[in-house]
């Protein structure tokens, strides 16, 4: 099942091209620290690594991302095993989790939000085995991952709360002992280089997070979409075994496993009322996938015993249909394998995908606006995307020119030296934005998408910026943003 899903990955990973936040992580990776002000230090420095390789790029830096969608894939059988499931329970909660919609989708490119996927399968996983076996170790194993987990996205705070609230809800003998405590405690060291950081920094990503607060206010509106997004996310197919999932972990039999259920409530609830991203919550539903797994299971066994038949391991034929159907679907809708088209057309379903062409097309735009200029003449992005773009694509298209930003971690990199005399200004910038901080704008050219569009994503225009109203270090508060 792991090889499948890596096969299918790696046959069309690089088909249409990079997506914005990848050329953010390598840029960051580059300027190694213990964390960023949008988010830890593990992502930046792994894209980095991948794309330094030799013959790095863009496939090596995809190849992260394929292994963390295997490595769920894999936690999910583990975790269906931890649940008392056989072979059955274990394959069919690994196909779920290969045929996912928010598996897949989120596995097209690399980012924090994969990784965290693969965190918060370990950590449950570790934590399932840690109540199972009882000893120091499997403890310490479950620590160390959580921690590593929050060098990766601080998301894996909740992970730990709903952990903490499930076993005081019904596993409150074990908070008993020192065992899970040790355990929090390794995670809290591991944690503390990134911690340090943070409070260097004035603790930049609490500002995020209530940014991102801010821009889901309507919290009643989202609870009442929940149902339908949980549906979108996890698959349509899907959605009897998740419900089977519940069902099962309700029941008075399960609940030594019933902490896993508050863990998959209070993610649900915190992701899509605190951000308005309930995708963030989507490692939970390996959890259901793996507990209506081994429902199937006993449900199937208890019937084979009856009709006097030995046990199978593979899927009943129903379901096999299911989860390919599913898994079909997901790789269509979310993985770059329809013409680019076609994928314009169903951006609505998966925006995603549309961010992952013509960064080519823009770079050679810049390039040839920034061909009649001295090479010492700076180009100045709105967003880091296209920094970034400019920064990883700039070069094989023989941009010459430095690269600057003041979005997200750009800013705090600081401003260049000296005076803009002469800036090259690319992004959605009003001109009357502009006009605050130049004396003389002049609009060179609109960027244009391969099918003659303005729009090209956004409406991305080039200036020339000269006369500048002050330094560099002046103008570079009031430059710089966040979100």
């Amino acid at each position: 099942m792991a090889a499948a899903v890596a096969m299918v990955h790696v046959a069309v990973a690089t088909r249409y091209g990079w997506f914005p936040d990848e050329f953010y992580f390598v840029i960051c990776g580059r300027h190694p620290a213990w964390g960023y002000v949008d988010q830890p230090p593990l992502v930046p420095l792994l894209a980095h690594a991948a794309e330094a390789l030799p013959g790095g790029g863009l496939f090596t830096v995809r190849l992260l991302a394929i292994t963390a969608h295997v490595g769920c894939v894999v936690s999910a059988a583990l975790l269906a095993a931890e649940f008392g499931g056989r072979r059955l329970a274990q394959v069919m909660a690994a196909a779920a989790v290969a045929a996912c919609p928010a598996f897949v989708g989120l596995s097209m490119f690399f980012g924090p939000t994969v990784t965290d996927q693969l965190v918060w399968l370990t950590v449950l996983t570790l934590v399932a085995r840690a109540l199972r076996l009882d000893t120091t170790p499997s403890w310490l194993l479950a620590g160390a991952a959580a921690g590593i987990g929050l060098e990766n996205k601080h998301t894996a705070v909740v992970l730990i709360a709903g952990i903490a609230a499930g076993l005081v809800m019904f596993r409150r003998e074990t908070l008993r002992t020192p065992r899970p405590w040790l355990a929090a405690g390794l995670a809290v060291l591991v944690a503390a280089p990134n911690l340090w950081w943070m409070a260097q920094h004035g603790w930049p990503n609490l500002q995020f997070a209530r940014m991102i607060s801010q821009h889901s206010r309507d919290t009643l509106g989202s609870l009442i979409q929940l149902p339908l997004l949980t549906i979108g996310l996890a698959g349509p197919l899907l959605v009897v075994l998740w419900v089977f999932g519940i069902r099962w972990l309700a029941s008075p039999a399960q609940r030594e496993h019933r902490w896993t259920l508050v863990v998959v409530a209070v993610a649900l609830v915190i992701f899509t009322c605190a951000s308005g991203r309930p995708y963030y919550a989507a490692p939970v539903f390996a959890v259901l996938f793996a507990a209506g797994a081994v429902r199937v299971e006993s449900a199937r066994t208890a019937r084979l015993h009856l009709n006097g038949m030995g046990e199978h391991g593979w899927p009943p034929l129903r379901w096999t249909a299911t989860l390919a159907a599913s898994f079909v679907g997901a790789v269509l809708l979310c993985l770059p394998v329809l013409p680019v088209s076609t994928a314009q057309a169903l951006r609505s379903i998966n925006p995603w995908l549309a961010s992952t062409y013509g960064w080519p097309q823009f770079t050679k735009q810049v390039v040839a606006a920034a061909s009649s200029l001295p090479a010492h003449v700076p180009i100045f992005t709105g967003y880091y995307t296209e920094a970034g773009a400019l920064s990883i694509l700039g070069p094989a298209a023989d941009l010459r020119h430095p690269v600057y930003s003041a979005h997200n971690n750009y800013a705090l990199w600081g401003p260049p030296k000296g005076r803009p005399d002469t800036v090259l200004c690319v992004g959605d910038f009003p001109r009357s934005y502009l006009l605050e901080y130049w004396s003389e704008v002049t609009e060179l050219a609109p960027i244009i998408a391969d099918d003659g569009e303005h729009t090209w994503k956004t409406d991305r225009t080039i200036y020339l910026c000269q006369q500048p109203r002050g330094t560099w270090a002046e103008m570079w508060p009031s430059l710089s943003h966040f979100h």
